[in-house]
């Protein structure tokens, strides 16, 4: 009963998971339908102007039919132009339902599944780790090798290739210094940006000042000074320490020698890749992503339900670098968590819950406070080639007189 209790699916856990799945296109959605109304919002403004205007000009007989014919030329085109952006919208907006199609039955499939023993189950969980490393790459910059694993899989409708590359082509723009893309992101979602209450805006343009002062020249100086009158001034009650140091950098120079610590830390380089942190932040949080990648999530569930104290212990044996406690003992299996690749991830997840303990007969305590069962010091002292009488411990490799041990009773 317990063996089917453990092996049944928990459908709600699984998709604590893959909540950004359906999230993010939902989110673009929005984004999308936002784009698409404002277009023809301020199309549809400018047309009635100028049709109103072209309609009183050849009823009052003061535009000649010339006139009234050129206008009419200019609002057809300016129709069409409207058309192939709402055309654009429209190949967008089918692009996202058929990726919410694919998803929800990427979905459903689990939720006919009712145990991990199931055979579907298996390539269901495939899939879904091919997701993650899709989305791990292509959160680090790997977008080639994300898109070649994407088509391998054919799983494009299930990863955000198209979203992820436009972060990431932003964020290398702002790491090389440039922030007209980042500026140009921020102008299109400027509304979703102010309710965020994000600075992302207020730091590029702090840079743009910034950059300006670097040349230190009278007329980038001057140039300087209208921008931040532009650009940083309205941002002066929500920012005001940080608008007065920008105003105070005219009179401090990467130049100076004598130059005060927070002066010299707006010039510093280290600001491009602050910058590029912080959009990726904005980025996120806009759209509903998490801060760290899926597979992280997944892994530090799964080495949650592994780890135990015993699995971050300082004492190690001389025959390996590994941490842990594994690499020590002849009897047990290799421990993931003790693994040199998963064991600074597993630092800070919590240990495990065990609802069963088990132990072993006749347990013996060692003089270092470490308990085992007889048999188990027996057959690792007989595979060390100890002498009668002497046994090793097996996480620490001390050695002891059978003498010196205690019998525990559990």
């Amino acid at each position: 009963m317990a063996d089917h209790e453990a092996s049944k699916i928990n459908h709600d856990n699984h998709l604590l998971l893959d909540q950004p799945l359906l999230r993010l296109p939902y989110e673009l959605l929005r984004k999308n339908f936002r784009s698409a109304h404002f277009t023809v919002e301020k199309e549809s403004t400018t047309l009635n102007k100028l049709l109103k205007e072209t309609a009183k000009g050849s009823l009052d007989s003061k535009t000649s039919p010339e006139d009234v014919v050129k206008d009419l030329d200019t609002m057809i085109a300016k129709m069409r132009g409207m058309k192939r952006k709402l055309s654009t919208y429209a190949d967008e907006e089918t692009r996202l339902y058929k990726q919410l199609d694919a998803r929800v039955a990427h979905l459903r499939e689990l939720s006919d599944m009712r145990s991990v023993e199931d055979v579907k189950y298996e390539a269901w969980s495939r899939k879904r780790l091919d997701r993650l490393l899709v989305d791990y790459m292509l959160r680090h910059g790997y977008n080639t090798s994300a898109q070649a694993l994407a088509n391998e899989r054919e799983m494009h409708d299930l990863v955000d290739v198209e979203t992820f590359l436009t972060m990431s082509k932003i964020r290398e723009s702002l790491e090389n210094g440039s922030v007209t893309e980042a500026l140009a992101w921020c102008n299109d979602n400027k509304k979703e940006l102010r309710k965020l209450q994000s600075n992302l805006e207020f730091l590029l343009r702090c840079q743009q000042y910034i950059e300006l002062l670097r040349i230190n020249t009278q007329s980038k100086s001057v140039e300087a000074i209208a921008h931040a009158k532009k650009y940083l001034a309205p941002f002066q009650e929500q920012y005001p320490d940080e608008v007065r140091e920008m105003a105070a950098l005219l009179a401090h120079r990467p130049t100076n020698k004598d130059l005060p610590p927070k002066y010299r830390a707006w010039y510093s380089p280290d600001r491009w890749s602050k910058l590029a942190s912080t959009f990726v932040e904005a980025h996120n949080k806009l759209l509903g992503l998490p801060t760290f990648p899926l597979l992280h999530t997944a892994l530090s569930s799964g080495l949650s339900a592994l780890k135990t104290p015993a699995c971050h212990g300082t004492q190690k044996t001389t025959s390996s670098s590994q941490p842990g406690h594994s690499h020590t003992s002849m009897t047990t299996s290799v421990c993931p968590i003790c693994s040199i690749e998963l064991n600074e991830l597993a630092k800070n997840v919590p240990y495990a819950h065990h609802s069963k303990s088990h132990l072993d007969n006749d347990l013996l305590c060692l003089p270092n406070g470490r308990v085992y069962g007889q048999a188990k010091l027996d057959e690792y002292a007989a595979k060390a080639g100890l002498a009668e009488g002497q046994v090793k411990d097996l996480v620490t490799g001390e050695v002891y007189s059978r003498a010196a041990l205690k019998k525990v009773f559990a």
